[in-house]
């Protein structure tokens, strides 16, 4: 990442976490699809987004799922 996002990102860590999913959700819709690999409005993905943030407690955090990779 370059040094800019980099702040962006500190910046965005200072956030709730509600405040971080509608971030998300905002910089979501402004990403192409092919950026992304599946289309935002795949209502399958986004019936498991769902899923998985109304049941915080099964998700895997982003750490543990890029050490796996």
């Amino acid at each position: 990442m370059s040094p800019g996002a980099e702040r962006l990102f500190d910046a965005a860590m200072q956030l709730s976490a509600d405040e971080r999913v509608a971030l998300i959700g905002r910089l979501l819709e402004t990403t192409p699809d092919h950026a992304i690999g599946l289309p935002a409005e795949d209502a399958a993905l986004l019936e498991e987004l769902d899923l998985r943030y109304a049941d915080p407690a099964g998700a895997v955090t982003w750490a543990e799922l890029k050490a796996e990779h």
